[in-house]
Parts: C-alpha cells; sequence; structure tokens
C-alpha cells in the first residue's frame, strides 16, 4: 500500500510505528486531526492477518475518533492506537509498559485507553510509563469502565431511531437482533430486555453466549446468520466494517444501531442502507458514551455530569435524523457536515495569535 496517499486521503497528520526489542511489541499509532485538541483514542490489540490491516484499521478507526469528538462537543482530536498480536496469549506487564514509554515520547499529542482486546489492568501498566491515558479504573483515580457509559448511550440512540421510524420511543415488543455481546453488548442486552425487547444474540465468543443465555430470555444464532435474522433494528457492537456489500442485502430490519466502530466498511454502504430504507445511525455518534466519560475526567470526572451528557445522544440523532430527512441525504452523510463545520469554524478560530 501507497501508506503517504492513504494519510492524504484522509488527512491524517501522523502515522507512528513502534516496535520493542525486548517484548516484540509491534504497535502503531495513527493520529488523524488535531485541531480541536490533543488526540484521543483506545487501543486496540488484535491478530491482524498483515501488517497493511492493522494500518488501516489505524487509520479507519483514528478518523472515526476525530468525528466522534467533534459531533461530542469536546476539545479533542482523534487517535488511536492498535497492537499487533493476540490478546488471549500476547500480553506481559513489560508490553503494555513499553507501550506507555512509546505514548510518552509525543509529550501529550495524544491521550489513550482500552478498546478491543484490552483492559483496565491492562492500562494500569500503561500508566507507569505515561500519563497520557484515560479511563483507569477507580482505583487508579480513573472514571472506570466505560462501557456501561457506552451501553447506556446506544440505548438512549436505539430509542431515538425508533422515535423517528416507528413514532414511539418505547422498545417493547421490538426486535432486536444483537451482534457481539462483549463489554459493551453485554450491558446493552440488559437495557433492552428491562424495556421489553425481544432479543436475538450472537458472539464468536461461546463464553459469552453462555453468559447471556443463562441470565436473559434471548434466543441464540450462529455468528454468520445475524444478518439475516428477520427483525426491527439491527444492533452491531463487535468490529467494524460488518456493513458491506455481502451483508446489506440479507439485512431484515428497518434500523440499523449499534456500538461497533466504523460499521460501514466504505461510505458507499451507507448510501446502500439509505436506498434500502434502513434508518443507520452513524456509529461515531451513538456510540460515543464512552468518549464522552473518559473527556470529562479532564475536569474531574463527575459521573452524573457524564452520564447526563451521553444522554444527549438521544436529542442529537433526532436532530440529525430530521436534518437528513429536510435534505433527502443518508444520516451519516448529515453528521459529517456537521462535524466538519465545526472543526473549520473553530480552526478558524484558533488561527488567531494571543500571544505568548
Amino acid at each position: 500500500m501507497k501508506i503517504f496517499d492513504e494519510m492524504a486521503k484522509n488527512g491524517h497528520e501522523q502515522l507512528i510505528f513502534n516496535y520493542d526489542r525486548t517484548t516484540g511489541l509491534k504497535a502503531i499509532i495513527a493520529i488523524h486531526d488535531t485541531t480541536l485538541g490533543p488526540a484521543l483514542g483506545g487501543c486496540r490489540m488484535w491478530n491482524y492477518s498483515s501488517e497493511e490491516e492493522a494500518v488501516i484499521d489505524a487509520l479507519r478507526l483514528s478518523r472515526g475518533m476525530t468525528y466522534k469528538c467533534g459531533i461530542s462537543g469536546v476539545d479533542f482530536g482523534g487517535g488511536k492506537t492498535v497492537i499487533i498480536g493476540d490478546p488471549q496469549r500476547g500480553k506481559s506487564e513489560e508490553l503494555f509498559r513499553a507501550l506507555g514509554r512509546f505514548v510518552e515520547t509525543l509529550g501529550g499529542r495524544y491521550y489513550t485507553g482500552t478498546d478491543v482486546g484490552t483492559t483496565y489492568d491492562d492500562f494500569v501498566y500503561v500508566s507507569r510509563e505515561t500519563s497520557s491515558v484515560v479511563g483507569l479504573p477507580e482505583e487508579y483515580g480513573g472514571s472506570g469502565n466505560s462501557s456501561i457509559i457506552t451501553a447506556f448511550g446506544v440505548w438512549k440512540g436505539i430509542k431515538a431511531c425508533a422515535r423517528t421510524v416507528f413514532g414511539s420511543d418505547s422498545l417493547s415488543g421490538l426486535t432486536i437482533a444483537i451482534q457481539g455481546l462483549g463489554k459493551v453488548g453485554g450491558h446493552l442486552v440488559e437495557l433492552l430486555h428491562q424495556e421489553g425487547a425481544e432479543l436475538v444474540v450472537t458472539d464468536i465468543n461461546e463464553e459469552y453466549v453462555r453468559d447471556i443465555k443463562e441470565r436473559y430470555p434471548v434466543h441464540v444464532v450462529a455468528p454468520e446468520e445475524i444478518f439475516g435474522v428477520s427483525c426491527d433494528i439491527f444492533s452491531p457492537n463487535a468490529l467494524g466494517a460488518v456493513l458491506n456489500d455481502e451483508t446489506i442485502p440479507r439485512l431484515k430490519c428497518k434500523i440499523v444501531a449499534g456500538a461497533a466502530n466504523n460499521q460501514l466498511k466504505e461510505p458507499r454502504h451507507g448510501d446502500m442502507l439509505f436506498e434500502k430504507g434502513v434508518l443507520y445511525a452513524p456509529d461515531y455518534v451513538i456510540n460515543a458514551g464512552g468518549l464522552i466519560q473518559v473527556a470529562d475526567e479532564f475536569d474531574g470526572y463527575s459521573k452524573d455530569r457524564a452520564f447526563k451528557k451521553a444522554a444527549g445522544i438521544y436529542d442529537t440523532l433526532i436532530k440529525i435524523f430530521a436534518i437528513a430527512r429536510h435534505r433527502n441525504i443518508p444520516p451519516f452523510r448529515a453528521v459529517d457536515e456537521i462535524v466538519e463545520r465545526r472543526i473549520s469554524r473553530i480552526g478558524d478560530i484558533r488561527g488567531m495569535y494571543v500571544g505568548e
């Protein structure tokens, strides 16, 4: 791949490759845009099939974080770390301390925390080598588990979608197909069950499936079957790029709304959903709860304040859907324009010299 062409295509500022001889750490940090402030984005550890796949993931995810920060009203830009490795067998204290040293070399230009394949305990080790860490456990001075507030925000977002499509934000009696029962998906199942939704679930991790099935009256299907389930709402809460040429024609739903990042494999897949008559909740809007929580740490974390902000995801989506409907464009294109306008205007304001 032509790395600089890929960076230029979406306006990335930096791509940093980090290798540690002692631990074998192979990490990539992508910084997309710092117009609004320092980059903020979690660290993903995954068994990527190639280095190119890891680079593409870092670039996609960091760009998504810029837009998530932009629509959430926080003064941060987008960044992301990916570690090439097995999250089940490749972890060690030394590996994450090495990551912390690399993050520290950026001098506060980038803050990171947990993501797919990493845990809060991993980042206790990272924090020993850098102060540029967010979302640590409460006993270590952080705001704690961000998956709870992320699920809360997704639940609010699903209710906004239901109101837009069905005329009511009640989820009682609706069938919701949930892909992914991990950090966020498990909490989301609880919230949707409490509202009386009928739930169809799947996950590649059989332990997650067994746990959910023991606690809730869900119907379980194989991972490859979830896209074809007849339902009111499809909720992707696993990895990205799940909305593509193969899966979209199989969807039998009116709404797609979930916590996964970068759900659209390409922007044109958002257009495909629009043409199919499916309302798509832009992922970086509906899943912003975790970002809202960790960004609040910079003001001295308040749980009540963070959850109040996350509840605002409902109103944000209602406004986006109204704009998209008025202009007859897909919601993801409407919100992209809103974010780009905010970044441009604040960038112009910050161009004013205020002295040293």
